[in-house]
């Protein structure tokens, strides 16, 4: 069964740092591209950080540019977000979403999804 199943979550200050993981199974990650999207309350779903199948290329929202950071071990089939100097306004549902192939993370091209994991940033 194929599954995406994103961890990491929580109740984080503003100036925090989390670490959000995708594990995927069922299928070889090495092969898929991996995005990250969010939902804040009330706000549509975007895209936050995207890394390529082959060559690891990585691209980012302008919101998180310089603050967020994605990776991935494929030995490990997990994709990794990790996230410094959070702001409330990172406050979101985080999801993890791949595509076979590809270099970008379309939202709509995404053919698996994560349930998402609550990010929270308050003091």
């Amino acid at each position: 069964q194929l599954q995406l199943v994103e961890s990491g979550g929580g109740l984080v200050q503003p100036g925090g740092s989390l670490r959000l993981s995708c594990a995927a199974s069922g299928f070889t990650l090495d092969y898929y591209t991996i995005g990250w999207f969010r939902q804040a309350p009330g706000k549509e779903r975007e895209g936050v950080s995207c890394i390529s199948s082959v060559g690891g290329s990585t691209n980012y929202a302008e919101s998180v540019k310089g603050r967020f950071t994605i990776s991935r071990d494929n030995a490990k089939s997990t994709v990794y977000l990790q996230m410094n100097s959070l702001k409330p306004e990172d406050t979101a549902v985080y999801y993890c979403a791949a595509l076979f192939g590809g270099r970008r993370c379309p939202e709509n091209a995404m053919l698996y999804w994560g349930k998402g994991t609550l990010v929270t940033v308050s003091s």
